[in-house]
């Protein structure tokens, strides 16, 4: 199956570096992130949660001015997924911004059912940004 990307963004009506300052911190990420569990911890130099999927390891890119948020995350099995991920000025607020990937053998239908939720954890962000109550 050919490689596809598909890039999903959303507004939010606060400033980049507050975004990205929230974004950015790991200890926030499963406040957002669905598929991430209830918490994360620092062991042994590793970010590591237990997700739904079982023990994953994410690594993050260095805090930078850039408002890059790439990470990667590592499955119990090893396989690892890159995941581009960007806050971006946008007028007085900022755009987040995050480019799914297709795996190998992934069908139309986990592709989509990965979208979804990737929508659904950016509108959460959103929501927790702005104060309000998250709505895909």
């Amino acid at each position: 199956m050919a490689s596809e990307s598909r890039h999903i963004a959303i507004d939010v009506h606060r400033p980049a570096a507050e975004v990205y300052d929230y974004a950015s911190d790991h200890t926030n990420l499963p406040n957002w992130a669905s598929g991430i569990g209830e918490s994360i911890e620092l062991v042994d130099g590793e970010w590591v949660v237990d997700s739904p999927m079982g023990r994953l390891t994410i690594g993050f890119v260095p805090q930078n001015a850039l408002g890059v948020l790439d990470h990667t995350v590592t499955l119990a099995s090893g396989e690892t997924f890159y995941n581009p991920m960007r806050v971006i000025q946008h007028g007085a607020g900022s755009e987040v911004v995050f480019t799914l990937r297709r795996g190998d053998d992934q069908s139309d239908e986990q592709f989509e059912h990965d979208a979804a939720t990737i929508v659904a954890d950016l509108h959460t962000l959103k929501a927790l940004l702005e104060g309000e109550t998250a709505a895909p």
